[in-house]
């Protein structure tokens, strides 16, 4: 069987995922979601004109060095003064306060004297305005596009707005379900050949920021009613994630059961290291994507597969995960047939690639920051030159 390119297998697995539908959510917990449709400003911002400083308002036609004008009131931020500021007059204005009628400058406190009800303009009072006009930041109808992941400056914009409910994309729920005997979950007492499972929390951290909610299914043994029982629990979400099970060993059951379990499988292995034995496909309308059981092995698959695919699900422009290029502090030998995506660690513009690569190694994958990725058949590298890297 030809195993599937790296580019091919990640447009096939984002054709599988199909964009959520939109819900209304408070504005209070809107931060970090994707915003599902635009948003149009429901007043002006700010609604009057508004002073920029702590000083005095004016006519610019009194605006002269040396100036006494008659101080007839203030204006505070939230208050207004009611009345018209004539000639020879002024009125106290605090940042945020709204600029009354007949002003049309503000001068800034610190560029005049006060004796009593008498204001007096310093030599050198300054012409800026000081001001804010109405709609000065946005207007009624101005729009925030989508889709967007709503930022802290975003969540104040539609605050602002007078937005209180924002409409933004459901977070899909991906089932994550672990495989085989020689697991136990952490706090257990493994036997004397089991190991503690720790992909399936890798993952949930990798897909809960990239947007999603996971849900971590309990260890499916490696029988047939196990992995039953495990993919009944998994009913209802919106994409399935099986760890392990998917290689070709006597007791590796996802391909085999394929067909008791409903799954409509669209390719099976792909041409990179690690992560070679993916296994993609759907069951009933639900993706189902089978990861390798090595750590690195599906965290590298998760980085480039499935965080691309919760973008797709969430509405936003799925596609590869952005590459920069590094400096490589040290050679590399020729690749070979599968796209090598290894680890490495990115520092003040280099790139020094991990020692050691075995799939099975969490505390090198703990201590990178970057995947170096190799294409299939690549040439050395010499220390010096440039190659991408996707950072974490």
């Amino acid at each position: 069987m030809a195993l599937t390119p790296v580019a091919e297998a990640l447009a096939r697995v984002l054709a599988l995922c199909p964009a959520l539908e939109a819900e209304t959510v408070p504005l209070s917990e809107a931060a970090g979601r994707i915003l599902a449709q635009p948003v149009s400003a429901a007043r002006n911002q700010p609604p009057f004109r508004a002073s920029a400083m702590d000083g005095y308002a004016l006519r610019a036609a009194d605006l002269n060095p040396g100036a006494k004008l008659d101080l007839i009131g203030e204006s505070p931020a939230g208050g207004q003064f009611e009345g018209t500021v004539g000639a020879g007059q002024t009125v106290r204005i605090f940042t945020g306060g709204a600029v009354p009628e007949g002003a049309d400058r503000v001068v800034i406190q610190e560029n005049v004297a006060r004796e009593g009800n008498v204001v007096i303009l310093n030599d050198a009072p300054g012409d800026g305005l000081n001001l804010r006009p109405v709609g000065a930041d946005f207007k009624v109808g101005d729009t925030l596009e989508a889709p967007r992941r709503l930022s802290s400056a975003d969540i104040a914009l539609l605050a602002a707005m007078n937005i209180p409910n924002v409409p933004v994309t459901r977070k899909p729920v991906v089932a994550v379900i672990p495989t085989g005997d020689e697991l136990v979950m952490p706090g257990e007492t493994p036997g004397p050949t089991q190991i503690i499972t720790s992909n399936n929390f890798a993952i949930k951290a990798q897909l809960e920021a990239q947007g999603a909610v996971v849900r971590l299914l309990p260890i499916a043994r490696d029988n047939r009613p196990s992995l039953r029982a495990a993919f009944a629990l998994a009913e209802g979400a919106d994409m399935i994630v099986t760890l392990g099970g998917a290689s070709v060993g006597d007791y590796d059951l996802i391909a085999p059961m394929a067909d008791e379990l409903g799954l409509s499988l669209d390719f099976y292995k792909i041409a990179m290291r690690p992560g070679k034995p993916l296994i993609a496909g759907h069951i009933s309308d639900t993706p189902m994507f089978g990861l390798p059981g090595n750590p690195v092995s599906s965290m590298v698959c998760t980085h480039v597969f499935l965080r691309p695919t919760v973008d797709k699900m969430l509405g936003l422009d799925a596609q590869a995960l952005s590459t920069q290029p590094f400096v490589l502090t040290k050679p590399l030998g020729a690749n070979g047939p599968r796209a090598h995506y290894m680890r490495g660690r990115v520092e003040k513009g280099e790139v020094t690639p991990a020692s050691r690569q075995d799939s099975a190694l969490i505390t090198v994958m703990a201590n990178s920051n970057a995947l170096l990725i190799r294409e299939p058949f690549a040439e050395p590298a010499e220390a010096g030159e440039s190659v991408p890297c996707i950072l974490f």
